[in-house]
């Protein structure tokens, strides 16, 4: 059975074997040579370091390259997990940013709680707004001070600088405050400087509108709104907001509290007012204390003569 034999096969392989045994003879060569311990072959090795390496430099470039770009990647990757530990910490650096700006504004709203200026026959109770249940329906907040802080129904909610609500219901523990933008909110209002007394109606929208004014002429946007005292419901003279036409042309409040960060309110604690008994002294003076009639009576029989003692005769 013949087999086709390539002719190039036959002449190829012989040379290769050749090629390859002069390689590893002349390592051999060089590998005994460089292991030789003496001054003449050290002398001949630098004679051919010398001829040789400078004329094939070229090989090792890619050799050199090769080791830079390892280089390099590994100062990439060092590169890399220090931008890592960076983004870590810039995250970190920016949640303490925020508790710092938190922290900011509820001292910024102490402040201010602590510079209102109110009736000093005011006293008042501050507490911690625990949740926010306002909803399309309803708007109020929950306080963390109730019955055993002594609050009662009515008692008028302010932060740092406005009113904000009323109490609307007292538990052990916590408070409910109904804001004033709530749709059962009305509370009587003066607007000064015209001194015009009106009702401001909550209706689920940031600024509750006015009705009933006295004299709406004299009512312009811009005029300041404070509490009238007027029924008792809240104490007179607490800053509400301030005058704006709303889109629907009404005269509507822009209130001065800070809805958008209510953390702290204050309770303004108010009597009952006095019970009037009796009649002031404008309206019926005072009595006399009733004296004794000295007037004689005409009509008065006289008590008989006693006869006079005396001898006759």
């Amino acid at each position: 059975m013949s087999y086709n034999r390539d002719p190039s096969q036959e002449i190829y392989r012989p040379l290769r074997r050749i090629f390859l045994g002069g390689v590893l003879l002349c390592l051999c060569i060089l590998f005994i040579l460089w292991r030789i311990d003496s001054p003449r072959v050290e002398r001949m090795r630098a004679a051919v370091v010398d001829a040789v390496v400078p004329k094939v430099s070229w090989v090792l470039k890619p050799v050199t390259i090769s080791f830079e770009m390892a280089g390099n990647f590994r100062t990439y990757q060092q590169l890399y997990r220090q931008n890592q530990d960076l983004r870590r910490e810039l995250q970190q650096m920016k949640a303490w940013k925020e508790a710092a700006l938190q922290l900011e504004q509820q001292n910024a709203q102490l402040l201010d709680l602590n510079n209102l200026q109110l009736d000093p026959k005011l006293t008042f109770v501050t507490g911690v707004v625990l949740a926010d249940s306002g909803s399309p329906f309803r708007q109020s907040v929950l306080l963390n001070i109730g019955a055993r802080d002594g609050i009662r129904d009515g008692w008028a909610a302010m932060d740092g600088i406005g009113v904000v609500g009323r109490i609307s219901g007292v538990g052990r523990d916590s408070a409910r405050v109904i804001l004033l933008t709530d749709t059962n909110s009305t509370i009587p209002v003066r607007i000064q400087p015209s001194s015009q007394h009106a009702l401001m109606i909550g209706d689920n929208s940031p600024l509750p509108y006015t009705d009933f004014i006295e004299t709406p002429e004299l009512v312009r946007p811009g005029d300041r709104v404070v509490t009238s005292g007027d029924g008792g419901l809240f104490p007179p003279d607490l800053l509400v907001g301030q005058i704006v036409e709303g889109r629907d042309g009404r005269l509507r409040v822009r209130l001065a509290a800070d809805y958008g960060r209510m953390e702290f309110l204050r309770v303004l604690r108010s009597g009952a007012p006095e019970k009037v008994d009796g009649p002031g002294g404008l309206i019926a003076p005072p009595v006399p204390p009733s004296l004794p009639d000295e007037t004689p009576d005409l009509n008065a029989e006289a008590p008989p003569e006693e006869p006079e003692s005396g001898s006759d005769g």
